[in-house]
């Protein structure tokens, strides 16, 4: 059997091998083409929002599916973490390195971190990073909670951010003044250091949240104030810790307060500032 094609027209003519039907045969018959149908056109509540001809405008994109912006999170880093927070170490501090050095160094400080779980009893540190794209409600994790590595929580996630900023905060008070004649360490004091944000991500509030979170941990561990040191030749970043709460502390004339050691060349500001944390009464 031969299948005609919708809407095509067919006469069958003498010259065909197929015998031509009688004039009285319903097949001498012309299969003529339907008339063409037009759907009524669809209804739209806001005519000016949608064109009728052309391409579609960009601003019905923007209506229809509109922009989300990437939520950041500040959390404790993880063992998944690492090379980024090594990355974001390295390029904030040290962004004259090239390769192969800049490799180097970014392996050493991974070391480095992950080699830095020998501290003296009693004390915490933790590296907190702000990471992007990765909600913590959203977040799976597997592994132990009292599992660490160095400032690292030993917890794994399947929902990874992209780690825009890190900082450390500790209560070793390796930087801070000893007290009395026995040079004890001074408790009580949470100390903050290793403040740095991804260039590309600056100046949209990243640091003051890990500042406001690193406050927070220090409340959690009982500490009373949190300081820091501050480079003298960074002065956006003494405003913002200055914004932040943070007041220079005058060092007395010839005390040997510790401080980073980093170039020689390079001079600190000591800050502080003190926590409103309830008092315990006995």
């Amino acid at each position: 059997m031969r299948s005609l094609t919708l809407g095509t027209s067919l006469t069958l003519s003498p010259s065909s091998s197929t015998p031509t039907p009688s004039s009285k045969s319903p097949l001498s018959l012309l299969i003529k083409q339907p008339p063409p149908f037009f759907p009524p056109s669809p209804r739209v509540s806001n005519e000016s929002s949608i064109p009728r001809f052309g391409a579609c405008r960009a601003t019905q994109v923007v209506d229809l599916f509109p922009t989300v912006s990437p939520e950041i999170v500040v959390r404790e880093a993880r063992l998944e973490d690492c090379w980024e927070v090594a990355e974001t170490h390295c390029s904030s501090f040290f962004p004259e390195y090239s390769f192969p050095l800049d490799f180097v160094l970014r392996v050493d400080r991974l070391v480095g971190m992950l080699s830095g779980f020998s501290i003296p009893p009693g004390c915490r540190r933790t590296c907190l990073v702000a990471v992007i794209g990765g909600s913590v409600g959203d977040t799976f994790l597997f592994g132990t909670e009292d599992f660490k590595i160095g400032g690292f929580d030993g917890k794994f996630s399947l929902n990874k951010g992209y780690v825009t900023g890190i900082l450390t905060i500790d209560t070793v008070a390796d930087f801070l003044p000893r007290k009395g004649p026995l040079r004890q360490r001074r408790t009580g004091i949470a100390y903050i250091s290793n403040v740095a944000v991804r260039e590309r991500f600056r100046r949209k509030g990243i640091a003051k949240r890990l500042i406001a979170k690193a406050e927070a941990q220090a409340k959690s561990w009982g500490c009373r104030a949190v300081a820091l040191h501050c480079d003298l030749n960074n002065p956006g970043a003494t405003k913002l810790y200055k914004d932040q709460g943070f007041r220079c502390i005058n060092v007395p004339e010839g005390a040997n307060w510790p401080q980073p050691k980093t170039a020689p060349n390079v001079k600190f500001n000591f800050m502080m500032k003190l926590l409103n944390t309830p008092t315990t009464t006995a």
